[in-house]
This record gives structure tokens, C-alpha cells and sequence, in this order.
């Protein structure tokens, strides 16, 4: 029969169900305090800082990786937290834009940027500070090239990048 293999197609789901997810208990630093949570195996990094610890400065920009909005420092590398899972950061140390100020000052990258007009709609500004705060930790003199290389993986749409390089350059130029 033609016709049978194609009816008995059209009962079967086109897709099996999704395999139940199982929660574990995840152990990391944020921002300097260790914290316990039970988590998704699946849960993004983004969302788990988003929705499960409540820092909004980790923004969802692509979901992919390419942006750079969602940028934070594990073990002081920055990494996009939208393509990291959660669990993944067992026992590591992670850091968003809102543990860098401390004592209600800014850092010496977020006063850069904030003098020199380093931003402008602001969404990028948190992954972009992220990443040449990584750069700065590891090179605290870099060339402008550095820099460049630094913040590749970041995009920004509303700046055109000068001041964006000029902001980690001064930034640089003041002793931690």
C-alpha cells in the first residue's frame, strides 16, 4: 500500500519528548560570595545570574555567543554566559559587572567610561567592561591593538568604538 507509510508518519509525533531535566545542587562564587543553588542541568549562565541570583547587568543580547552583552569573568576569563551552562561553573569564581564597584564608587573602567562618554544606549557597556576588565587584569598596560583584539568579541552599535577605546586606554592609564 502507497499510502500506509505515510498515514502511520503522520500518527507518530514528529518529535520525541524532550528528556525531563534533572536539577542538581550548584556550588560557585558570584561577585565574591559563595552561594547554593539547585539548577537545571540545561540552565544557562545568563538566566541562572538573571532569574536565579538577580544581576541584570548580564544582558541577553544574541543567545548565541557573538554579541558579547552577556560577558563575565570566570576565574577572571572573560566568557558569553549565554553559551555557558550554569553547572559548568562548579566551584569557579564568577564575576558581573555589579561586583566590580565597590564601596558605591565606581571602578576605574566604569569611571572611564562614564567620563569619557564611553556608552551611549548602555546595553553593550556591561559585557564591554567585562571584557577589557579581563584584559587589564592580565595586561595593565595593553596597546591599542590589544584592546582592539580584546573587545572583538563585542559589538556595539551606537558608539563606533572610539570612545570605547579610549575609555579602556585611560582606564589603563590609572593604577588599579
Amino acid at each position: 500500500m502507497v499510502g500506509a507509510d505515510s498515514l502511520a508518519a503522520r500518527e507518530r509525533p514528529m518529535h520525541e519528548p524532550l528528556p525531563r531535566r534533572h536539577k542538581r545542587l550548584l556550588r560557585l562564587q558570584v561577585n565574591g560570595r559563595w552561594r547554593e543553588d539547585a539548577v537545571a542541568d540545561g540552565l544557562l549562565l545568563v538566566d541562572y545570574l538573571r532569574d536565579v541570583v538577580g544581576l541584570t547587568g548580564v544582558k541577553s543580547g544574541c543567545d548565541g555567543g557573538e554579541c558579547g552583552a552577556c560577558t563575565v569573568l570566570i576565574d577572571g576569563d572573560p566568557v558569553p554566559s549565554c553559551i555557558t551552562l550554569a553547572v559548568r561553573c562548579e566551584d569557579r569564581h564568577v564575576e558581573t559587572i555589579e561586583g566590580l564597584a565597590g564601596n558605591g564608587r565606581l571602578n576605574r573602567l566604569q569611571q572611564a567610561f562614564h567620563e569619557r562618554l564611553g556608552t551611549q544606549c548602555g546595553f553593550c557597556t556591561p559585557g564591554m567592561i567585562m571584557a577589557a576588565e579581563g584584559l587589564l587584569r592580565r595586561n595593565p598596560s595593553p596597546t591599542e591593538a590589544e584592546i582592539r583584539t580584546a573587545l572583538s568579541g563585542n559589538l556595539c552599535r551606537c558608539t563606533g568604538y572610539a570612545k570605547i577605546l579610549e575609555s579602556v586606554q585611560a582606564a589603563a592609564d590609572v593604577a588599579p
